[in-house]
């Protein structure tokens, strides 16, 4: 039972501190549209798609209304792609341009699963989807794409890793004219999760159930909010903060996920935990490390506060749902935090940073302007480094980087909206392309070995 208490309380976390469920995500299976052509499976993709998120935006206003709490975005993902257009992956943006319709159709913002799982090694039909994916997001306005590099238990493929440098640069030069934004629709994964709500990398696993519904609840401002009413205490107390904190934004996000799958007819997922941050003033993870007391983000002591930060949340949220799932932490986006955009401005967070707080947070480099004449073969490298630092320490990381084709460091990139603007970060001029060359896979760690 909820208190007066609790309802006052929830009430000054919208009106005054953020607090908004940052998603409503559908997934929904694709299997029982593969038929013999494209074209046939493009429209039953379709069909298929209306059909059972026809109520999503409904249901999440309703909802919304109902509650008093934001429902910011309505979204679908689905099975990878690939797997749906094995038979004739070259015809795999017929697919994509019926999923992009079907957004459209719905009024949702964005959706996933335009996807290839290659962690492992990668099949000739895996091969050419993945280079349709640059044409595809330059044609499309909503739908994401995503590929799932590594794991732990199965090491990381290089020569994906190299394909998709190739394949960042060429989304980047397709959508020049819209700083890139191809490339900001676009995920390299290791350990990809199978009940993401959050895009660009969501997509419908094929252990799901036909129809989920996954929440992903997000209040950076509460937790500020709430660190600032202790400035003097110690972390320990600032660990609790957080946790009691994040136990009630997540039980918001249990309520309307619970509701929302019955009324859409379909099984709740997730929860995902994750604090997800917003351009807007007040709604940056970046300044809840700053009120720990990091002067600017990115100094030193900056991984150790998301660290913290990070447990706190996942310890408090996971006493609040039955089934938290997805990412579940914070996320650290540049052009989507304006704490961060401010520290990258001022040069104060560099991508060696950035590097190392992915081995605490819940994704790795995410959201990140460089110069656009940078090699394919030094972003396949990042990349790799990414998918390492996942592969090693058991956990998902993930890369989005738009190389910014015809702009250099000082200058921005400007999507508007939630994706934000970055300015153009620099990079090491090192040479990588000798080890991106060699190919073949980097094994998986001993510890993987377990049975």
């Amino acid at each position: 039972m909820f208190s007066k208490n609790d309802v006052l309380e929830t009430i000054a976390m919208v009106e005054k501190e953020h607090l908004d469920i940052r998603t409503i995500t559908m997934g929904i299976s694709l299997l029982p549209c593969i038929r013999d052509s494209a074209e046939e499976t493009a429209q039953k993709v379709y069909d298929l798609v209306c059909k059972k998120a026809e109520n999503i935006v409904k249901t999440a206003e309703n909802l919304s209304g109902e509650y008093g709490i934001p429902i910011v975005n309505k979204r679908v993902s689905v099975t990878p792609v690939s797997l749906i257009t094995a038979n004739y992956p070259e015809k795999s943006p017929l697919v994509g341009k019926a999923l992009d319709n079907a957004a459209k159709t719905l009024g949702i913002d964005f959706l996933g699963g335009y996807s290839a799982l290659v962690h492992k090694s990668t099949a000739e039909y895996e091969r050419i989807f993945i280079r349709t994916i640059p044409e595809v997001l330059a044609t499309t306005d909503r739908l994401c794409a995503s590929v799932n590099v590594g794991s732990t238990k199965s090491g990381i493929n290089m020569e994906a890793v190299k394909l998709l440098g190739e394949v960042f640069k060429e989304a980047a030069k397709l959508t020049k004219d819209k700083d890139g934004i191809g490339a900001a629709k676009l995920v390299a994964f290791c350990n990809a999760v199978e009940d993401n709500p959050f895009m660009a990398g969501a997509f419908h696993g094929v252990g799901e159930a036909d129809t989920v519904v996954n929440v992903g609840v997000s209040g950076p401002g509460v937790v500020k909010h709430a660190l600032e009413q202790i400035p003097n205490a110690d972390l320990t107390e600032v660990a609790e903060m957080i946790k009691r904190t994040a136990f009630k934004i997540t039980r918001a996000g249990q309520l309307v996920a619970k509701e929302a799958a019955k009324r859409l007819n379909a099984q709740f997922g997730i929860v995902d935990l994750s604090l997800a941050p917003t351009p807007a003033m007040g709604d940056s993870v970046a300044q809840i490390l700053e009120e720990m007391g990091i002067e600017t983000v990115g100094g030193h002591g900056t991984t150790a506060a998301l660290a913290l930060l990070n447990d706190a949340v996942k310890k408090g949220g996971v006493m609040a749902s039955s089934r938290v799932g997805g990412l579940s932490g914070a996320f650290i986006p540049v052009s989507e935090d304006i704490g961060m955009i401010k520290a990258a401005e001022k040069g104060a967070i560099t991508l060696d940073k950035l590097e190392a707080m992915t081995c605490v947070c819940s994704v790795g480099l995410d959201m990140i302007a460089i110069p656009g004449d940078t090699p394919a073969t030094t972003i396949a490298a990042m990349i790799a480094d990414e998918a390492a630092i996942g592969m090693i320490n058991n956990k998902t990381t993930a890369v989005r980087i738009i190389p910014a084709i015809g702009k250099k460091v000082g200058e921005e990139v400007s999507f508007g909206g939630l994706l934000g603007r970055a300015p153009i970060m620099p990079v090491h001029n090192c040479d990588s392309s000798r080890i991106i060359n060699r190919g073949g896979n980097i094994p998986a760690p001993i510890h993987s070995f377990k049975n």
